[in-house]
């Protein structure tokens, strides 16, 4: 009789989930990637486009995810490279609202490594992407769930629709006059700014290290410009 209980007894204890601390996957065990209402991920050979992302801090103790606006088309598939250009570790994850809202409760409690398709978690100054189709329109979110980092303003609307995406973009024409990449500006003889309200004239905008590198003096442009951190800025070319 003893022999069997303790049969029964190791038996029950192989049977039963093994459960670890830290780095996980599956998302909590709720609905699979692959099922979720902000898409799935995406094949890489099949991107329609890339958006670069910056991770950061700046001097007035906010957190900031920056990138050209992200209105998507429902269906496209976006390469998101992400560069954490910040001191502290950050991440990067694309959820609804609600869910990011659920999981920041959670990341307050246990800092958990998530490792999921939607997410990515980068150390100061490394680098990586996520490759994601939006499959469903609506309102999401691309986040830092880090404890503290969301409050700090680590967060940004992703709009996805049937009519969003780069043809809905006003573009405006203009000429490179002069580049300074170590200062990271630009200065464009433009036309009118229609989204802005500012007629034509020559301007000095911020751009990121990645468009610059790819403009020269005297290039002919089509350019789309916003106001970040309340400076002008070139937030998409082509």
């Amino acid at each position: 009789m003893k022999n069997l209980l303790l049969t029964t007894s190791f038996a029950i204890a192989l049977s039963a989930p093994a459960f670890a601390a830290g780095t996980h996957d599956g998302g909590h065990g709720e609905t699979k990637p692959a099922a979720m209402m902000v898409g799935m991920p995406g094949d890489a050979a099949k991107v329609d486009r890339t958006i670069d992302v910056t991770l950061l801090e700046n001097d007035e103790g906010q957190m900031l995810i920056e990138s050209e606006p992200m209105d998507i088309k429902e269906g496209e598939t976006i390469r998101f490279n992400i560069t954490n250009k910040g001191e502290l570790e950050h991440e990067f994850v694309l959820d609804t609202v609600e869910r990011n809202a659920e999981h920041k409760i959670e990341m307050a409690k246990m800092d958990m490594e998530h490792d999921d398709p939607n997410r990515i978690r980068l150390d100061a100054g490394a680098s990586g992407e996520v490759v994601w189709t939006f499959a469903n329109s609506g309102t999401f979110e691309a986040a830092c769930l880090i404890a503290g980092h969301y409050e700090s303003g680590m967060h940004r609307e992703v709009a996805v629709g049937e009519q969003m995406a780069q043809a809905d973009v006003e573009y405006t024409s203009g000429t490179i006059k002069k580049i300074d990449a170590k200062a990271g500006k630009v200065t464009i003889i433009h036309g009118p700014l229609v989204t802005l309200d500012m007629p034509a004239m020559t301007m000095v905008f911020r751009a990121d290290e990645t468009m610059i590198a790819n403009m020269s003096e005297g290039q002919d442009i089509e350019f789309v410009a916003d106001r970040v951190k309340g400076k002008l800025t070139v937030t998409q070319i082509k």
